[in-house]
């Protein structure tokens, strides 16, 4: 036995759950116990049947602590969309007994643990179209809960005005600091209103 196998999927008690030994990741739990409660659990856990009875996460560990978090349903949670009530994601304000969806593997040591760790890795390598995500946060109408972004965050990534007392730079800019004229250029040093960083550009077309 090597590379993982898939055996099933199945809705298994978070009790009958093990988590994976020396998991390097710290998740935010309260931020995935958002996500499953407005959105409902969207990815299975990967769970490795060890043939002895026990079965390890090995990818998902935070997310079964926050299932665990939400505790036995029925919960009073229910948010509005477009004005409608929708029920909890995780209990559907019914009864309910902490448990999630998995997708059960058999595989070796060395795999479980290449697993857990590719998992937490392959995430973090990941980059971000600014433009792309500011479009797509632009569709929740200012409703931003279960995305995992603050209602700060997202204006700091969609705002682009320049900061008061701050010229945009132009040809009058470039004019001023002679780099559109042949003349020997003049170092100007700027100062950001809102920090305090001084640059100069001009003479050295460095930063100060």
């Amino acid at each position: 036995m090597t590379q993982a196998t898939y055996v099933r999927t199945d809705f298994l008690p978070l009790d009958q759950l093990t988590p994976f030994e020396g998991n390097a990741k710290v998740g935010n739990v309260p931020a995935i116990l958002s996500s499953l409660r407005r959105n409902g659990q969207y990815r299975s856990l990967i769970i490795r049947d060890e043939g002895d009875g026990r079965l390890v996460i090995l990818a998902g560990n935070h997310t079964a602590k926050a299932l665990a978090s939400h505790g036995e349903g029925p919960c009073d949670y229910r948010p509005k969309v477009g004005g409608v009530e929708r029920p909890c994601g995780i209990c559907q304000n019914q009864p309910w007994q902490p448990g999630a969806r998995c997708e059960v593997i058999t595989c070796d040591d060395d795999t479980a643990r290449r697993i857990n760790i590719a998992d937490n890795r392959t995430a973090d390598l990941g980059t971000y179209d600014q433009d792309a995500l500011a479009e797509l946060l632009s569709y929740l109408d200012d409703d931003f809960e279960g995305t995992g972004y603050s209602d700060d965050e997202v204006t700091r990534l969609v705002h682009t005005d320049l900061p008061e007392g701050f010229e945009e730079y132009g040809e009058e800019i470039a004019d001023k600091a002679g780099t559109t004229s042949r003349e020997p250029a003049t170092a100007f040093v700027h100062t950001c209103p809102n920090c305090g960083h001084e640059f100069q550009t001009g003479a050295t077309g460095t930063d100060a």
